[in-house]
C-alpha cells in the first residue's frame, strides 16, 4: 500500500461509521483486519522517526498502532502490542504542534495513545490535552481513564488478556463498569 498514511486516514474517518469507532464489532474488526493488518505487521517494527516526515503520516501511523489492533485482536494480547509506538508518535506529533487545525475527531483519536496508556505521567498530560478539546463527554472519558490509572495503576480490564491477577478491588471495579 504506496500510500497508506491517505487510504487509512480516509478509512477510519470518512468511510467508517463513527458508531465503530468505540463499539466491538466482528464483521468490522475482520474488515479493518483484512485491510490493515497486513500493513500494522510490516511497519510494527519500524522506529519512530520513520513515522515522523510529516502530520498526516504521524497521525495514520497513531490509528495503524492504536487503534488497528484493538480491533483485529480483540481479546487477544497483541491489541496492545504497539503502544508503546503508537504513545511515541503521539507525544512527538503533538511536540511539533501537528495537532493544530485538526478537528474534534482527529485531535481525539492522536491523543488516545495517551488514555490508553497505563503511565501516570501519560494519564496526566492525556487529561489536560482532552480537556483542552473542549467537549466535556470526551473530557470525562479522560478523567475516568485516569482515575483508573491513580487508583490502580493499570486497567484491571486488561488484566485476564495479558495473564495478569486481578485484586479484589480490580474485580469489584470491572464488575462496576470500569471497562478500559
Amino acid at each position: 500500500m504506496s500510500d497508506w498514511p491517505a487510504t487509512l486516514l480516509t478509512y477510519w474517518f470518512d468511510e467508517l461509521d463513527r458508531q465503530y469507532w468505540f463499539a466491538g464489532n466482528d464483521g468490522v474488526d475482520a474488515e479493518i483486519g483484512a485491510r490493515f493488518g497486513g500493513l500494522w505487521e510490516a511497519q510494527r517494527s519500524h522506529p519512530v522517526v520513520d513515522f515522523l516526515n510529516d502530520p498526516e503520516t504521524a497521525r495514520a501511523a497513531v490509528l495503524l498502532f492504536d487503534q488497528v489492533p484493538r480491533n483485529m485482536f480483540r481479546d487477544d494480547p497483541r491489541a496492545f502490542a504497539t503502544d508503546p509506538l503508537a504513545r511515541a508518535i503521539a507525544t512527538a506529533a503533538v511536540e511539533a504542534g501537528w495537532e493544530q487545525g485538526l478537528s474534534l475527531y482527529e485531535r481525539q483519536f492522536l491523543y488516545m495513545p495517551l488514555m490508553h496508556s497505563e503511565d501516570i505521567g501519560d494519564q496526566q498530560r492525556s487529561l489536560a490535552l482532552f480537556s483542552g478539546l473542549g467537549d466535556p463527554q470526551i473530557t470525562d472519558y479522560a478523567r475516568k481513564h485516569y482515575e483508573t490509572i491513580e487508583r490502580f495503576g493499570r486497567f484491571p480490564h486488561r488484566n485476564a488478556v495479558l495473564g495478569r491477577d486481578s485484586t479484589p478491588e480490580e474485580i469489584a471495579a470491572i464488575a462496576a463498569g470500569a471497562h478500559w
